[in-house]
């Protein structure tokens, strides 16, 4: 097919050829000379016009030959993009392509992994849902007791470094519901073995029902000291007033229910209750011997939790394992527990009271031998930082309001304790157990004189714990 500017460039030349006859035919007529037979023709102004109109022909093809090859070049470029637009639709295609498949070996990954870790998973069995923890109560310290201001030989004066405690504890889940716990302790035996011995602090069997019933059988922890030892924050120094002063313990062998009611956020309602043997953990029933009662003791609490205030009421009743078999007794021991306290953040602040009755005199039968207890223990901390804290305690306990109504005891403590990790814990620790007007038996031993007696203990008091 012909080209636009073929077809100009035809039109162009008709029309010169047109003008140039034209211009002769309009030519005026002139005398001719035949030479040879050619004709000459000898007008110059006709020569002229015709050679005008070559020059304008020339330079409309020049034009034409431009325009066509602009136009070649236009079309070579638009053929150019074409291909280069199809080269990178190509391209994008095949990009989709990779990515789908990258998308399909990224979802199949976590597969790929679990089949891995399933092929080098180690044989399951009861390790598999078991825990060892452990916790170790220390101190580097000198003790200087007196009685009526006299250091008395045997007693527990000058420097030394004590284990108070070190338990181990395993933990074992069987299911959702089932769990167990055996927890040991260790004393030293002064008798005729005079070795350190091991004992059962804990063994239960626990069943969770859900978290506001919960059920353990065998040697558990009691509802009222552990509750105020958690509070309190610093057993390491020293156990908190009951315990200290023997007017209840931590743990003991029986039936436990426990739970916990949340009723709002921030605000928690607790309960604890237990049917227990009354002799400790140190004795429990399965041992030989004499140690089957004829009724069974009783501890409960219930607590309430709001906005780091914590509100609790306790008591106690029971003949404190003595009511064996042939032995008679004549009172119950009861106790009145009640603690308000505020933890939270870096602060700790607490109050605990309590009253009992009868509680050294579950077997005397002269009633006015019976005596009725009262005491109250403060205590707070504050934490500068989470490594560094100061803390603070003070007891006051009337053992025998009854028959010895001026028979006190007087405790405190204070202290600058340093947390390096949350496994380990170091206290510079000064503190004073005093009795007056008589002899009492606290956890620091036998205490007091005729007119008082005293116990001053400092050092370095730590626990670790994993």
């Amino acid at each position: 097919m012909m080209s636009k500017t073929s077809l100009f460039r035809g039109a162009a030349l008709g029309a010169l050829i047109a003008l140039g006859f034209g211009a002769v035919a309009q030519a005026k007529p002139v005398k001719h000379h035949h030479h040879g037979g050619a004709v000459v023709v000898h007008d110059s102004a006709d020569r002229a016009e015709i050679e005008e109109l070559r020059d304008e022909v020339r330079a409309l093809t020049d034009r034409l030959n431009a325009q066509e090859g602009y136009t070649q070049q236009v079309n070579s470029t638009a053929q150019q993009a074409q291909a280069a637009a199809q080269v990178a639709a190509s391209q994008a295609q095949s990009a989709q392509a990779a990515q789908a498949v990258a998308d399909s070996e990224i979802k199949r990954i976590p597969a790929d992994v679990d089949k891995a870790v399933a092929k080098i998973k180690p044989p399951t069995g009861w390790w598999n849902n078991t825990t060892v923890s452990g916790r170790m109560y220390y101190n580097l310290s000198n003790i200087d007791q007196k009685t009526d201001g006299v250091k008395q030989n045997g007693a527990p004066n000058g420097v030394n470094f004590d284990i108070k405690r070190f338990y181990i504890g395993i933990d074992h889940k069987f299911n959702d519901v089932f769990s167990a716990n055996i927890t040991t302790d260790f004393n030293y035996d002064s008798g005729p073995a005079s070795a350190t011995q091991l004992y059962i602090k804990k063994a239960y069997l626990q069943a969770t029902l859900n978290k506001s019933l919960i059920f353990r059988v065998g040697a558990a922890d009691l509802p009222w000291v552990p509750f105020v030892e958690d509070l309190y924050g610093y057993r390491y120094v020293e156990n908190v007033m009951i315990d200290r002063t023997k007017f209840g313990t931590s743990a003991d062998w029986g039936v436990h229910v426990l739970g916990s009611f949340p009723l709002a956020k921030d605000v928690t309602l607790s309960y604890a209750g237990a049917a227990i043997n009354g002799n400790g953990y140190k004795k429990p029933g399965f041992i030989g011997g004499v140690n089957h009662t004829n009724s069974m003791d009783f501890e409960g609490r219930v607590s309430l939790a709001a906005y780091g205030f914590i509100a609790a009421v306790g008591g106690y009743d029971g003949k404190l394992g003595k009511d064996v078999q042939g032995t008679p007794t004549y009172h119950d021991a009861t106790r009145l527990d009640a603690l308000l306290a505020y933890v939270k953040g870096p602060i700790r602040l607490g109050g605990e009271y309590f009253h009992a009755n009868d509680w050294a005199d579950v077997t005397q039968a002269n009633p006015l031998l019976t005596n009725s207890t009262e005491g109250w223990s403060g205590w707070g901390s504050f934490a500068f930082t989470p490594q560094l804290a100061v803390f603070g305690r003070y007891d006051s306990v009337k053992p025998k309001q009854d028959t010895a109504p001026a028979l006190s005891n007087h405790y405190f403590n204070v202290g600058l304790q340093y947390e390096p990790t949350k496994i380990v814990d170091f206290s510079l620790v000064y503190k004073q157990d005093k009795i007056n007007n008589g002899t009492f038996a606290t956890q620091n031993g036998t205490i007091g004189g005729v007119h008082n007696g005293t116990y001053d203990e400092v050092g370095l008091f730590g626990q670790f714990r994993w």
